[in-house]
This record gives C-alpha cells, sequence and structure tokens, in this order.
C-alpha cells in the first residue's frame, strides 16, 4: 500500500525589493520561521536555495512573486505550524511585506510518500484552484480531503 504525504505551496508579490529596508522584518526572520518549520512536528522537506530560504527562486516571470513549498505529514501537523506556532505573528504581518491577494494563493495537495514537488506542479496545483474551485487536485484548510480521495489523481 502506498503511503501519502501533504505537499503545500503559497506564493505572494512582494511589495518591494528584497533588499529593501520595507523587506528587512520579513528577511530578517526567514532564517527563524523556517528553523521553526523544520523543527515542527510532521515536517518532512521545504524548498530553498543556497541561502536557506526560497526568496531567490524565480518560479514566475516577475521578480516580485514569490514561492514557498514544503512537504508534511498530514494536514493538521502542517496547520498546527501555520496557526498555533510563532508562524502565525509573521502571517498577521503578511500586508507589511505583500501586496493583498486577489485569488486563491495557497494550496495543498497529496504526494506519494518520498516524492518532491516541483515549482512547475505547485503552480499547476494554484491554477487549478484558481480556475476550479478546491478539489482533491489542490485545495485548502478549509475544504480538506484525504489522500485516499486524491488517489484517483495519482493513477
Amino acid at each position: 500500500m502506498k503511503h501519502y504525504q501533504l505537499a503545500q505551496v503559497n506564493i505572494g508579490k512582494i511589495l518591494a525589493p528584497m533588499d529593501s529596508p520595507q523587506m528587512s522584518e520579513f528577511k530578517n526572520n526567514l532564517d527563524r520561521i523556517n528553523a521553526l518549520a523544520e523543527a515542527s512536528e510532521g515536517f518532512i522537506w521545504r524548498l530553498k536555495d543556497d541561502n536557506n530560504n526560497a526568496t531567490s527562486i524565480k518560479a514566475f516571470e516577475d521578480d516580485f512573486m514569490l514561492i514557498n513549498m514544503s512537504v508534511w505529514k498530514d494536514i493538521d501537523t502542517l496547520y498546527k505550524y501555520v496557526y498555533e506556532s510563532a508562524h502565525m505573528e509573521y502571517l498577521k504581518n503578511r500586508k507589511a511585506w505583500f501586496e493583498k491577494p486577489t485569488e486563491k494563493y495557497m494550496a495543498l495537495w497529496w504526494i506519494p510518500e518520498g516524492h518532491i514537488p516541483t515549482t512547475s506542479e505547485a503552480i499547476e496545483r494554484i491554477n487549478h484552484i484558481q480556475q476550479f474551485g478546491e478539489t482533491a487536485f489542490a485545495f485548502g484548510f478549509k475544504k480538506r480531503f484525504t489522500a485516499e480521495e486524491a488517489i484517483v489523481q495519482f493513477q
């Protein structure tokens, strides 16, 4: 029997260059927040570059668009990290660093255990959720799907 893990992606357009004073609080806390994720129960993997974060990874033509991806044991452990840890304070300040999203900017999906998702896969999931809403292919925290419900996507 195959086992599955949860992949997540969120994207955002920053308001200023990463080396600007406006982005300094965001930039200066990345290592702390990333270390918190890595130490959290259920954490498996996260997208990162040579600077131990993903801010220089270009998944979009727009250099101000950032992508964040990670893999978790399940939805509950990811939820706990996002909303019940020090990450929540960081999340509350999002509007100081990112444009207000006009469409879905986050997607969750099930992947076979050991698979590392690509930025192309992640963008496909974001595009899907923006176009079709939440399905077993791409969903959010409010309308959750189980790995069993998504298995058809892997066949």
